[in-house]
């Protein structure tokens, strides 16, 4: 079981496995009216959490600072997006600029802002001031079992040593986080096609 680690120079491109975005919205959102609404993907990767995300939502748009073949190349922290331009922002960022995606994340949410990071991500002293007590989650959705990431690619194989949370800021709940589990549903919420390569990217490998 490995833990997750990156270098400082690293694009921290580990994709989350679909059932682990399905868990976020089926289990703790479960918004009933996801069909009228617009989500942005900030850091969307090869993706693998947008194609999710477009089963619920009306419409989803996806961008990445790095070219991997999907959605727009887009430096997210640049403010290209205008404030309040999607109902939602839902993403996976990478975790040394997490702070600063959340932040531009809740300008530009008319709703919310919902982020999956590895659980450590809740402790220290600095991110506390700088972002916890400043601006506080509704909620913290904290995964029962385990969400294996690999860098680079979807391995239903994988197994992990980290804990990963969904944190959730929601524009009209009050100023004061609940916590919550998400139940175990990988066999629920996992499907087969979710781990297979799109054609595209057979032709490319090297």
């Amino acid at each position: 079981m490995a833990q997750r680690f990156e270098p400082r120079n690293s694009v921290d491109n580990f994709p989350t496995p679909p059932w682990a975005t399905r868990a976020l919205l089926e289990k703790v959102l479960n918004f009933s009216n996801k069909k009228t609404q617009s989500c942005l993907e900030p850091a969307c990767g090869a993706g693998h959490m947008s194609k999710v995300l477009l089963e619920y939502f009306k419409t989803v748009c996806s961008s990445d600072l790095h070219k991997y073949g999907y959605g727009e190349e887009v430096d997210f922290l640049g403010s290209y997006y205008k404030p309040g331009s999607f109902d939602w922002v839902i993403t996976n960022p990478p975790f040394k600029s997490a702070e600063r995606f959340i932040l531009e994340a809740q300008s530009v949410a008319r709703i919310g802002v919902a982020v999956i990071v590895r659980t450590v991500f809740l402790e220290s002293v600095g991110r506390y001031n700088r972002l916890f007590n400043v601006t506080p989650p509704s909620y913290v959705a904290q995964f029962s079992e385990r969400v294996p990431m690999v860098k680079g690619r979807l391995d239903r194989r994988a197994t992990t040593a980290t804990g990963y949370a969904w944190c959730i800021w929601e524009k009209k709940s009050a100023k004061k986080t609940g916590l919550r589990w998400i139940e175990p549903c990988r066999k629920e919420l996992e499907r087969s096609s979710d781990y297979l390569e799109p054609i595209s990217s057979l032709y490319n490998k090297p």
